[in-house]
C-alpha cells in the first residue's frame, strides 16, 4: 500500500477507540483515504508511478484469469475487516463471495495483495501478517516488493493451519490452487523502470 502516517489532526484528542461505525461515517466525509487500525483512522498517502503500475497488471491479471468463474478482484477501495474493528484496503483482494453493491467490506476474501515501500515494510510484513491470518476465509497474502521483481507469499491450506512463507523471482510462477490459476511473476512488472535500466516491458510477458 502507499505510505501511511498516523492521524495526528482531528477535531479532538482520539481518547476512547472508534468503532468500525464512527469510523465509516468519518472517513465517507474526508477528501483523503484512511485505513482503520481498530483503534483510529490510519492515512493512506500517496505511491509512486510503479506502485500504480505494479497495482494494475495485478488487476489485469487477476481479471483476465478469474473472468466467469464466481470469483472476482477488488480493491482498492474494498474494505477487509481484519482484527478487531480493524479494516484495511488492500490493493488487491479476490473473493468468491456475493455481496451487496453498497457493502462497506468485503466477505469472503481468499486472497490478498500488497505492495510494499519503504514507508510500509513494517506494517505489511508484520502487523498484516497477522492481521490476515485471523480472517478465516484467507489462504494467500501476496507481498509485492516495489523496487524490483519479487513476491513474498504467505500460503496456508485451511484458517487453522500456519502460514507458509516462499519467495518468488521474475522467474518464477505464482501458483494459487486455491483459485486454480497460475501467473508468471514477470506479469505483475510489465512496463515497470525500476530506474537502473532493469525495465520489464511487454516483450518480457510470456
Amino acid at each position: 500500500m502507499p505510505s501511511r502516517a498516523k492521524l495526528t489532526s482531528m477535531n479532538a484528542p482520539l481518547r476512547e477507540p472508534w468503532t468500525q461505525d464512527q469510523f465509516f461515517t468519518w472517513a465517507s466525509a474526508q477528501e483523503g483515504r484512511y485505513e482503520f487500525d481498530g483503534f483510529q483512522p490510519v492515512a493512506m498517502t500517496g505511491g509512486t508511478a510503479n506502485h500504480s503500475v505494479i497495482m494494475q497488471n495485478v488487476h489485469a491479471a487477476l481479471r483476465a484469469r478469474l473472468r466467469g468463474s464466481g470469483c472476482r478482484p477488488l480493491g482498492p477501495d474494498a474494505g477487509l475487516a481484519t482484527v478487531g474493528n480493524a479494516v484495511r484496503y488492500p490493493d488487491a483482494l479476490v473473493t468468491c463471495s456475493k455481496f451487496s453493491g453498497t457493502a462497506l467490506t468485503i466477505p469472503g476474501v481468499v486472497a490478498v495483495f500488497e505492495i510494499v515501500s519503504p514507508g510500509t515494510s513494517r506494517v505489511d510484513r508484520i502487523v498484516k501478517v497477522r492481521e490476515y491470518a485471523a480472517v478465516p476465509s484467507i489462504r494467500r497474502y501476496v507481498i509485492l516488493e516495489a523496487t524490483t521483481a519479487g513476491l513474498t507469499v504467505f500460503e496456508r491450506e485451511g484458517a487453522e493451519t500456519s502460514w507458509k512463507a516462499v519467495t518468488l523471482t521474475s522467474d518464477d510462477v505464482l501458483r494459487m490452487p486455491e483459485l486454480a490459476i497460475e501467473i508468471p511473476v514477470v506479469e505483475f512488472y510489465e512496463a515497470v523502470d525500476f530506474g537502473d535500466g532493469n525495465e520489464l516491458d511487454e516483450a518480457s510477458v510470456p
